[in-house]
């Protein structure tokens, strides 16, 4: 049914933007052609993402009534220039006790560079992204000194303890572990005061290797005003479409700090979905 879905988007496409995806090497060009892309067409976003799935990213409280969750899990569209080449979605859930926002945003990459393909020019970009948030390289080697933070947030913004989580947890996010230590350092015995070895999940900044192509998440924990904020960002792509998955939660008790483990867990389900509903075969 989806891919029949998206057939019938790159029909639609190809009459209004045909001109738009036009490469050079085409007709009237001596450039050689670059490959055209594998995705001609992009979902709806806000009618994509399953209302189970809502449920669990944005619970109903006690006393929402039926209208109000219906109308939160139905979204709001994002504006766009060109709905065949970018939409989004977003849901904004209020509560006394705070709030939570979650948005999808899907690109689909042209390339208007000779030689170089909509994949290409698409994996171009989510390394822009990934390098502007300080993302280590997935390299197989662990990491040294503290744990990366791409956007000035709190080493501590992204750690597994039990006083940066508010809680343990249920859902842990997949992803390689990456040990602890300076690789080539001489090892010594733990003291008395060296802290216990944390063997929960790997919460930091990273890549991740169960999402499309290419995908890392960046996690960030900020205080303001008279809460605290958590933002869970995951971008992946996979072919020649960019997605974007934001998710956070704002507290107005600063004794409550969101967990990252249970936000990342729910962002990274939802990548997921996304990315075996639209782009699986």
């Amino acid at each position: 049914m989806l891919t029949a879905g998206l057939t019938a988007c790159s029909g639609a496409s190809g009459t209004s933007s045909g001109g738009d995806d036009a490469k050079p090497g085409q007709p009237g060009s001596s450039a050689p052609a670059a490959e055209p892309g594998k995705y001609r067409g992009l979902p709806e976003p806000c009618g994509y993402v399953s209302r189970d799935t809502l449920r669990r990213l944005l619970p109903a409280g006690e006393d929402e009534s039926e209208a109000e969750a219906e109308k939160l899990y139905r979204g709001q569209a994002t504006i766009t220039y060109d709905t065949d080449r970018r939409v989004g979605c977003r849901w904004r859930q209020e509560a006394p006790e705070g709030t939570r926002h979650l948005a999808v945003d899907f690109e689909r990459v042209v390339s208007y560079q000779a030689g170089v393909s909509d994949e290409q020019r698409a994996q171009q970009l989510y390394e822009r992204q990934s390098t502007a948030a300080n993302i280590p390289a997935a390299s197989g080697s662990p990491s040294t000194g503290p744990s990366p933070s791409g956007s000035g947030s709190p080493a501590a913004s992204a750690s597994p303890g039990p006083h940066a989580q508010g809680g343990s947890g249920s859902e842990k996010p997949s992803g390689p572990a990456s040990p602890s230590g300076t690789p080539g350092a001489p090892s010594s015995a733990p003291s008395a005061s060296s802290p216990a070895p944390s063997t929960g999940p790997d919460l930091r900044p990273r890549v991740l290797d169960d999402i499309g192509d290419d995908a890392f998440v960046d996690d960030k924990l900020s205080a303001s005003g008279s809460g605290v904020h958590r933002d869970i960002t995951i971008v992946f792509r996979s072919a020649n479409v960019l997605v974007k998955v934001t998710y956070d939660q704002w507290s107005t008790d600063k004794q409550h700090v969101p967990s990252s483990e249970d936000l990342q867990g729910k962002a990274h389900g939802l990548a997921r979905e996304l990315d075996a509903g639209h782009f699986g075969n």
